[in-house]
Protein backbone atom coordinates (compact mmCIF):
# COMPACT_ATOMS: atom_id res chain seq x y z
CA UNK A 1 0.00 0.00 0.00
CA UNK A 2 1.15 3.33 -0.70
CA UNK A 3 0.40 6.99 0.43
CA UNK A 4 0.33 8.01 -3.16
CA UNK A 5 -2.58 5.98 -4.22
CA UNK A 6 -4.44 8.36 -2.37
CA UNK A 7 -6.84 10.56 -4.01
CA UNK A 8 -7.27 13.87 -2.81
CA UNK A 9 -10.60 16.14 -3.84
CA UNK A 10 -10.37 19.73 -4.34
CA UNK A 11 -10.22 21.88 -1.62
CA UNK A 12 -13.64 23.84 -0.66
CA UNK A 13 -13.24 27.47 -1.61
CA UNK A 14 -15.98 30.20 -0.69
CA UNK A 15 -19.10 30.14 -2.79
CA UNK A 16 -18.80 25.92 -2.94
CA UNK A 17 -21.84 24.13 -1.86
CA UNK A 18 -21.91 21.48 0.78
CA UNK A 19 -24.32 18.88 1.09
CA UNK A 20 -25.10 17.75 5.21
CA UNK A 21 -26.06 14.78 5.59
CA UNK A 22 -27.11 12.48 7.99
CA UNK A 23 -26.13 8.68 7.18
CA UNK A 24 -26.12 7.55 10.76
CA UNK A 25 -27.82 8.51 13.78
CA UNK A 26 -30.44 10.82 14.15
CA UNK A 27 -29.50 14.86 15.02
CA UNK A 28 -30.77 16.95 16.56
CA UNK A 29 -32.07 19.82 14.72
CA UNK A 30 -30.91 23.00 16.69
CA UNK A 31 -27.52 21.38 16.76
CA UNK A 32 -27.68 21.22 12.68
CA UNK A 33 -28.90 24.53 12.67
CA UNK A 34 -25.35 25.75 14.70
CA UNK A 35 -23.24 23.77 12.54
CA UNK A 36 -25.11 24.63 8.93
CA UNK A 37 -24.01 28.65 10.61
CA UNK A 38 -21.06 27.96 10.71
CA UNK A 39 -20.04 26.54 7.80
CA UNK A 40 -21.68 29.43 5.87
CA UNK A 41 -19.69 31.73 7.69
CA UNK A 42 -16.99 30.25 6.20
CA UNK A 43 -18.62 31.31 2.88
CA UNK A 44 -19.44 28.29 1.33
CA UNK A 45 -23.04 27.06 0.67
CA UNK A 46 -24.13 24.22 3.55
CA UNK A 47 -27.57 22.69 2.23
CA UNK A 48 -28.95 19.98 4.70
CA UNK A 49 -30.11 16.91 2.28
CA UNK A 50 -33.49 16.18 2.08
CA UNK A 51 -33.58 13.62 4.57
CA UNK A 52 -30.88 15.21 6.88
CA UNK A 53 -33.47 15.61 9.87
CA UNK A 54 -35.65 12.45 9.90
CA UNK A 55 -35.61 9.76 12.50
CA UNK A 56 -36.12 6.11 13.06
CA UNK A 57 -35.69 4.75 15.97
CA UNK A 58 -31.96 5.37 16.45
CA UNK A 59 -31.05 5.63 12.71
CA UNK A 60 -31.45 9.43 10.68
CA UNK A 61 -34.46 7.88 8.63
CA UNK A 62 -34.31 5.22 6.87
CA UNK A 63 -31.48 2.60 5.31
CA UNK A 64 -33.05 4.01 1.45
CA UNK A 65 -33.40 6.98 2.54
CA UNK A 66 -29.88 7.88 4.15
CA UNK A 67 -28.15 5.96 1.19
CA UNK A 68 -29.98 8.11 -1.13
CA UNK A 69 -28.83 11.66 0.29
CA UNK A 70 -25.67 9.96 0.53
CA UNK A 71 -25.09 8.91 -3.64
CA UNK A 72 -27.29 11.96 -4.51
CA UNK A 73 -24.63 14.02 -2.92
CA UNK A 74 -21.71 12.51 -4.44
CA UNK A 75 -23.36 12.39 -7.87
CA UNK A 76 -24.31 16.03 -7.87
CA UNK A 77 -21.60 18.27 -9.69
CA UNK A 78 -22.79 21.44 -7.86
CA UNK A 79 -21.76 19.58 -4.45
CA UNK A 80 -17.89 20.09 -3.77
CA UNK A 81 -18.18 18.75 -0.46
CA UNK A 82 -20.13 16.58 1.92
CA UNK A 83 -20.19 16.85 5.91
CA UNK A 84 -22.24 14.45 8.10
CA UNK A 85 -24.11 15.43 10.70
CA UNK A 86 -23.50 12.92 13.70
CA UNK A 87 -22.06 9.42 13.92
CA UNK A 88 -24.02 7.28 16.17
CA UNK A 89 -24.59 3.83 14.13
CA UNK A 90 -25.79 3.35 10.78
CA UNK A 91 -23.57 3.76 8.19
CA UNK A 92 -22.44 0.05 7.85
CA UNK A 93 -26.05 -0.94 7.51
CA UNK A 94 -25.85 0.71 3.85
CA UNK A 95 -22.54 1.28 2.74
CA UNK A 96 -22.47 -1.82 0.84
CA UNK A 97 -24.48 0.82 -1.28
CA UNK A 98 -22.35 3.10 -2.42
CA UNK A 99 -22.47 4.69 -5.43
CA UNK A 100 -18.45 4.55 -5.97
CA UNK A 101 -18.81 5.58 -9.26
CA UNK A 102 -20.12 8.99 -8.81
CA UNK A 103 -17.14 9.55 -6.38
CA UNK A 104 -14.47 8.03 -8.50
CA UNK A 105 -16.14 10.19 -10.94
CA UNK A 106 -15.85 13.31 -8.98
CA UNK A 107 -13.81 13.20 -6.02
CA UNK A 108 -15.33 15.29 -2.87
CA UNK A 109 -14.01 15.78 0.69
CA UNK A 110 -16.04 13.94 3.37
CA UNK A 111 -15.53 14.80 6.73
CA UNK A 112 -16.96 12.89 10.04
CA UNK A 113 -15.70 10.45 12.83
CA UNK A 114 -16.98 8.33 15.29
CA UNK A 115 -19.67 5.59 12.89
CA UNK A 116 -18.40 7.50 10.06
CA UNK A 117 -14.97 5.64 10.36
CA UNK A 118 -17.10 2.95 8.28
CA UNK A 119 -17.67 5.50 5.66
CA UNK A 120 -13.78 6.20 5.68
CA UNK A 121 -12.87 3.11 5.17
CA UNK A 122 -15.45 2.37 2.61
CA UNK A 123 -14.73 4.96 0.29
CA UNK A 124 -10.57 4.44 1.20
CA UNK A 125 -11.08 0.87 -0.25
CA UNK A 126 -13.46 1.66 -2.83
CA UNK A 127 -11.97 4.78 -4.55
CA UNK A 128 -8.95 5.54 -2.88
CA UNK A 129 -10.24 8.78 -1.31
CA UNK A 130 -8.32 11.13 1.01
CA UNK A 131 -10.76 12.12 3.88
CA UNK A 132 -11.29 14.24 7.08
CA UNK A 133 -11.82 12.50 10.26
CA UNK A 134 -13.40 15.93 12.53
CA UNK A 135 -16.76 16.98 13.93
CA UNK A 136 -19.84 16.27 11.86
CA UNK A 137 -21.95 19.06 11.34
CA UNK A 138 -24.88 18.89 14.48
CA UNK A 139 -22.33 21.13 15.91
CA UNK A 140 -22.14 21.33 19.69
CA UNK A 141 -20.05 24.56 20.72
CA UNK A 142 -19.55 23.53 24.38
CA UNK A 143 -17.16 20.71 23.36
CA UNK A 144 -16.16 21.66 19.75
CA UNK A 145 -14.63 25.38 20.32
CA UNK A 146 -12.64 27.55 18.13
CA UNK A 147 -10.41 25.22 17.86
CA UNK A 148 -12.17 22.68 16.52
CA UNK A 149 -13.82 24.35 14.19
CA UNK A 150 -10.62 26.24 13.29
CA UNK A 151 -9.18 22.84 12.13
CA UNK A 152 -11.78 21.53 10.47
CA UNK A 153 -11.89 24.38 8.37
CA UNK A 154 -8.32 24.32 7.58
CA UNK A 155 -8.29 20.85 6.75
CA UNK A 156 -11.51 21.16 4.41
CA UNK A 157 -10.63 24.43 2.77
CA UNK A 158 -6.54 24.36 3.06
CA UNK A 159 -3.75 22.71 1.33
CA UNK A 160 -1.00 23.06 4.22
CA UNK A 161 -0.12 19.82 6.46
CA UNK A 162 -1.84 19.35 9.58
CA UNK A 163 -0.08 19.30 13.13
CA UNK A 164 -1.68 17.61 16.14
CA UNK A 165 0.65 17.70 19.32
CA UNK A 166 0.13 15.76 22.16
CA UNK A 167 -2.00 17.28 25.15
CA UNK A 168 0.08 16.46 27.74
CA UNK A 169 -3.63 16.37 30.03
CA UNK A 170 -4.79 13.82 28.49
CA UNK A 171 -5.30 10.50 29.62
CA UNK A 172 -3.52 8.47 27.19
CA UNK A 173 -0.43 11.20 27.02
CA UNK A 174 1.54 8.38 28.71
CA UNK A 175 0.73 5.57 26.20
CA UNK A 176 4.41 5.85 24.16
CA UNK A 177 6.96 3.90 22.82
CA UNK A 178 10.01 5.90 21.14
CA UNK A 179 10.50 6.40 17.77
CA UNK A 180 9.49 7.76 14.41
CA UNK A 181 7.05 6.55 12.11
CA UNK A 182 5.80 7.33 8.53
CA UNK A 183 3.52 6.02 6.24
CA UNK A 184 -0.48 6.34 5.19
CA UNK A 185 -2.85 7.20 8.54
CA UNK A 186 -5.21 5.13 7.82
CA UNK A 187 -7.91 4.44 10.89
CA UNK A 188 -10.35 6.41 13.28
CA UNK A 189 -12.53 4.97 15.67
CA UNK A 190 -11.66 1.89 17.26
CA UNK A 191 -14.99 -0.03 17.98
CA UNK A 192 -15.76 0.74 13.92
CA UNK A 193 -12.32 -0.87 13.14
CA UNK A 194 -13.22 -4.03 15.10
CA UNK A 195 -16.85 -3.79 13.29
CA UNK A 196 -15.42 -3.94 9.76
CA UNK A 197 -12.81 -6.63 10.61
CA UNK A 198 -13.75 -9.49 8.32
CA UNK A 199 -15.07 -7.37 5.84
CA UNK A 200 -14.06 -5.81 2.23
CA UNK A 201 -13.53 -2.38 3.45
CA UNK A 202 -10.79 -3.26 6.48
CA UNK A 203 -7.67 -1.69 5.12
CA UNK A 204 -4.13 -3.53 4.85
CA UNK A 205 -2.50 -1.69 7.32
CA UNK A 206 0.82 -2.83 6.44
CA UNK A 207 3.45 0.13 6.81
CA UNK A 208 0.46 2.39 7.60
CA UNK A 209 -0.02 4.59 10.94
CA UNK A 210 -3.42 3.48 12.50
CA UNK A 211 -5.61 6.02 14.69
CA UNK A 212 -7.07 4.94 17.47
CA UNK A 213 -9.92 6.80 19.54
CA UNK A 214 -13.08 5.80 21.49
CA UNK A 215 -15.64 6.54 23.72
CA UNK A 216 -18.11 4.87 26.28
CA UNK A 217 -16.06 1.83 26.22
CA UNK A 218 -14.59 0.48 29.24
CA UNK A 219 -11.27 -1.02 29.30
CA UNK A 220 -11.76 -4.44 29.04
CA UNK A 221 -13.80 -3.84 26.09
CA UNK A 222 -11.06 -1.87 24.67
CA UNK A 223 -9.04 -4.34 25.54
CA UNK A 224 -11.69 -7.16 23.37
CA UNK A 225 -11.38 -5.23 20.69
CA UNK A 226 -7.39 -4.55 20.35
CA UNK A 227 -6.99 -8.27 21.21
CA UNK A 228 -9.37 -9.10 18.31
CA UNK A 229 -7.50 -7.50 16.22
CA UNK A 230 -4.25 -8.81 17.17
CA UNK A 231 -5.48 -11.68 16.88
CA UNK A 232 -6.65 -11.56 13.08
CA UNK A 233 -3.51 -10.34 12.23
CA UNK A 234 -4.01 -7.09 10.95
CA UNK A 235 -2.00 -4.90 13.06
CA UNK A 236 1.36 -6.46 11.90
CA UNK A 237 3.56 -4.46 9.29
CA UNK A 238 2.07 -1.40 11.11
CA UNK A 239 4.66 1.57 11.18
CA UNK A 240 2.92 3.43 13.74
CA UNK A 241 -0.04 4.11 15.97
CA UNK A 242 -1.71 7.52 16.94
CA UNK A 243 -3.39 7.17 19.80
CA UNK A 244 -6.27 9.55 20.23
CA UNK A 245 -8.98 10.90 22.88
CA UNK A 246 -10.76 7.27 24.74
CA UNK A 247 -13.47 9.31 26.03
CA UNK A 248 -15.45 8.09 29.50
CA UNK A 249 -13.61 4.72 28.94
CA UNK A 250 -13.90 3.83 32.52
CA UNK A 251 -15.41 0.99 35.44
CA UNK A 252 -14.71 -0.18 38.73
CA UNK A 253 -11.79 -2.07 38.05
CA UNK A 254 -8.82 -0.68 38.94
CA UNK A 255 -7.27 -1.13 35.26
CA UNK A 256 -7.49 2.25 33.24
CA UNK A 257 -7.97 2.51 29.67
CA UNK A 258 -4.46 3.80 29.10
CA UNK A 259 -2.90 0.72 31.05
CA UNK A 260 -5.10 -1.63 28.20
CA UNK A 261 -3.51 0.82 25.33
CA UNK A 262 0.03 0.65 26.85
CA UNK A 263 -0.22 -3.09 27.25
CA UNK A 264 -1.97 -3.93 24.03
CA UNK A 265 -0.08 -1.93 21.80
CA UNK A 266 3.24 -1.43 23.56
CA UNK A 267 5.01 -5.17 22.09
CA UNK A 268 3.68 -4.64 18.46
CA UNK A 269 7.65 -2.83 18.09
CA UNK A 270 6.22 0.15 16.63
CA UNK A 271 6.78 3.71 17.98
CA UNK A 272 3.34 4.69 19.99
CA UNK A 273 2.13 8.22 20.48
CA UNK A 274 -0.87 8.64 22.85
CA UNK A 275 -2.54 11.93 24.22
CA UNK A 276 -4.06 13.56 20.38
CA UNK A 277 -6.76 15.20 20.47
CA UNK A 278 -8.94 13.78 17.97
CA UNK A 279 -12.00 11.95 18.72
CA UNK A 280 -14.99 12.54 21.21
CA UNK A 281 -13.44 14.76 23.47
CA UNK A 282 -12.72 18.65 24.63
CA UNK A 283 -11.54 20.52 21.32
CA UNK A 284 -11.33 17.65 18.95
CA UNK A 285 -9.29 18.20 16.26
CA UNK A 286 -9.50 17.62 12.78
CA UNK A 287 -6.68 15.26 10.75
CA UNK A 288 -6.75 13.99 6.99
CA UNK A 289 -6.80 9.93 6.72
CA UNK A 290 -5.47 8.01 3.75
CA UNK A 291 -2.48 10.32 3.26
CA UNK A 292 1.16 10.49 4.45
CA UNK A 293 1.58 11.30 7.96
CA UNK A 294 4.80 11.11 9.93
CA UNK A 295 4.40 10.40 14.30
CA UNK A 296 7.68 11.35 16.10
CA UNK A 297 7.12 10.35 19.72
CA UNK A 298 9.74 12.37 21.01
CA UNK A 299 8.77 15.71 19.62
CA UNK A 300 5.00 14.46 20.39
CA UNK A 301 3.48 15.01 17.29
CA UNK A 302 1.38 14.03 14.44
CA UNK A 303 2.03 15.73 10.92
CA UNK A 304 -0.36 14.71 8.22
CA UNK A 305 -0.17 15.71 4.65
CA UNK A 306 -3.47 17.79 3.61
CA UNK A 307 -6.77 15.83 2.19
CA UNK A 308 -7.51 18.23 -0.63
CA UNK A 309 -5.65 19.79 -2.82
Amino acid sequence: MSADEAVRPPALRAGDQVAVVSPSGPARPELVTAGVALLRSWGLRAVPAPHALDRDGYLAGTDADRIADLNAAFADPAVRGIVVTRGGYGVQRIVDRLDLAAVRDDPKPVAGFSDLTALQLALWRGARLAGVHGPGAAWRPERTGPAAAESLRNALMSVDPVVVKRDPADGTAGVSRPGIATGPLLGGNLTMLASTLGTRDFPDLTGAVLLVEDVDEPPYKVDRMLTQLRRAGVLRGLAGVAVGQFVRCADRWPTSVADVLADRLGDLGVPVLGGLPIGHGQDQLSVPVGVPAALDVAAGTLTVDPAVR
